[in-house]
């Protein structure tokens, strides 16, 4: 049995790298401050040893509110060091509830990135806690830098500190208490171990094949999602990806200029917007500029296709495609820095034709599958990609499907219960399977494809059952159409409700200047919705086919409850919001 943690991964990452750079975080406009591995492991010591001078011990808890910086990399890996759960908040959503949700796990103490934020909670009930401030200075409240001087007086008084500290923690010991995002219900915390933590690093390698210490990524997603600290945070230690953070969603397309990452993971969200801002673009250029473009991606997407059956690109095709790299996809792709090698889509169903798309351009995205309770289970390989689905299980990894097609995940990197919910853990961890929620398909050749939640499924009067993430999925390349959701449970037909992109509203005639609540009324959003809504019917069938919707005044909002600090749709929460819109679809007549 391997005895390795979560610090041996650091250990393991100084022996091999040493003094080459392992994080880059911004300071001062195209500066940053880098921190060698050498340095990394330095003040994960003085973290943890400071902590422990604070009265931390193992199996407490520590809080950490913080968006994603070097910083909270230090104190995550201090705090798990130290023998500590690292509970990190959501710092998007509500101050009342991640103050809930230090009280309910009992935090020891709170890491907090900085005044503002430090003021934001203490004024919704965080006096009881000890806080120790990132960065910036709140009056006698400790800083980073007060705790590392801490920890530094506490290993010279005690020379035995660390090696006792580091000898206490096992692979068994609770490493990270995640927080769900709630999409489909009450946010869950999740318990996971270093065991299940470094089983899923160990995956990585026979994923991502040739990743060295110069490949490097770009880290923006919050760090309180797996997906974020799996793939961006603790992979790294593992492979010598250097993590260059991102200063602000602003700034990030002139950051991706000048880091110019090699690996970079996002949400279909942000895959979906860059799409819907080339299209906006296209469709803003002359005649002669437009044609290029539509020639070019149907020769992209002609190669796409001969690679998705396994076939042969002609010769002629090939040379085509290059004609057209030169001319187009070059130029999208450096809207990313022209460097990534690793373009990975997760967190939520990407949408065939949007993968298609950026196979086409030369940058085929590696969709993925994970869950807190499962750590990441499938990839798409860097060599093969096959849109639509989410790849094969990785290596250790078993799936399965039950009766009703929900997908079943063993694996040594699950989870191991839910914070204090027996009945819970007992119903979705059941003889060694985690129960995901998920209806998914597994193909013959070993590949799988997610077809939507149990919990989300739309059963109609007549009993047809329709899984909404499928026919979400066919609008995620219509560049006016932001979010939708389809409603229609027990009702005789399915109808849907659609937020719009103001950039692209912006180009039709007359609505450029007006506010969003403006184009939605527009008789030009609306006929452009209309034809949007006929596309997506001629692929489904006949019960599945959208007979009305609405376009709402406003997209849906972290605030209104409608978003989860993830990106993801609550649904339950947009069908309240919008009931009257939704009574108005089956109280009226009229019909696409």
């Amino acid at each position: 049995m391997t005895s390795r943690t979560v610090y041996s991964l650091l250990e393991e990452a100084v022996e091999k790298w040493g003094n080459a750079p392992a994080l880059h975080q911004p300071i001062a406009s195209q500066r940053y401050q880098t921190y060698s591995w050498l340095e990394y492991r330095e003040i994960v010591r003085e973290i943890a040893a400071g902590l422990r001078a604070l009265g931390v011990r193992l199996g407490d808890v520590v809080g950490l509110g913080s968006e994603t910086r070097a910083e909270f990399y230090l104190a995550d890996l201090g705090a798990i060091t130290c023998g500590a759960a690292s509970a990190a908040l959501y710092v998007n959503s509500p101050a009342v509830d991640q103050i809930g949700l230090l009280k309910r796990c009992g935090a020891k103490l709170v890491f907090v990135e900085d005044p503002k934020m430090l003021k934001t909670l203490l004024d919704v009930g965080g006096e009881s806690f000890t806080w120790i401030l990132l960065t910036g200075e709140a009056g006698d409240v400790l800083t980073l830098s007060g705790l590392r001087e801490r920890g530094r007086k506490a290993m010279v008084e005690d020379a035995g500190l660390f090696s006792r500290m580091r000898g206490e923690v096992t692979p068994e010991h609770y490493a990270i208490l995640y927080l769900t995002s709630g999409a489909t219900g009450e946010p869950k915390m999740v318990w996971n171990t270093h065991k299940a933590l470094v089983a899923n690093v160990d995956m990585g390698p026979g994923i991502l094949p040739g990743v060295s210490a110069k490949d490097c990524a770009m880290a923006f997603l919050p760090s309180a999602h797996i997906a974020q600290r799996i793939g961006i945070e603790l992979l790294p230690l593992r492979m010598g990806i250097q993590v260059y953070f991102s200063e602000s969603l602003a700034r990030m397309p002139y950051e991706f200029k000048t880091v110019r990452p090699t690996l970079f993971l996002a949400p279909p969200r942000v895959w979906e917007r860059v799409y819907a801002s080339v299209r906006t673009e296209v469709r803003k250029r002359n005649m002669f500029a437009r044609q290029i473009f539509y020639a070019a991606l149907g020769i992209g997407i002609q190669v796409s296709r001969y690679k998705q059956e396994g076939k042969h690109v002609p010769a002629w095709l090939d040379q085509s495609w290059k004609i057209a790299d030169k001319l187009v996809f070059s130029k999208i792709r450096e809207r990313f820095g022209g460097r990534i090698k690793f373009a990975i889509s997760g967190a939520a169903p990407l949408g065939r034709d949007l993968g298609e798309f950026y196979e086409a351009i030369g940058m085929p995205l590696m969709e993925g599958y994970g869950l807190t309770e499962g750590g990441i289970v499938c990839l798409n390989s860097f060599d093969t990609v096959r849109l639509g689905t989410v790849g094969k299980p990785l290596t250790g990894v078993e799936i399965k499907l039950a009766v009703d097609g929900e997908l079943l995940v063993k694996s040594p990197a699950l989870a191991s219960a839910y914070f204090q919910d027996e009945d819970a853990t007992k119903q979705v961890f059941r003889d060694g399977w985690l129960h995901t929620g998920d209806i998914a398909e597994i193909h013959s050749d070993g590949f799988a494809s997610i077809t939507g939640r149990k919990k989300e499924m739309i059963v109609a009067s007549n009993g047809k059952k329709i899984y909404p993430s499928k026919l979400e999925a066919l609008f995620k390349t219509e560049p006016l159409i932001s979010q939708m959701i389809l409603v229609g449970d027990n009702e005789s037909y399915v109808s849907a409700l659609f937020t719009i992109n103001s950039a692209a509203a912006e180009i039709l005639e007359g609505l450029k200047g007006k506010t969003i609540a403006e184009m939605a009324k527009s008789p030009q959003v609306q006929a452009e919705v209309k034809q949007a809504v006929q596309r997506a019917n001629k692929q489904l069938a006949q019960y599945e086919q959208i007979r009305k919707f609405r376009v709402l005044d406003r997209d849906f909002t972290i605030e209104a409850g409608e978003m989860t600090p993830t990106m993801k749709v609550r649904r339950r929460q947009v069908l309240e919001n919008f009931r009257a819109q939704i009574a108005e679809m089956y109280a009226g007549k009229e019909d696409l």
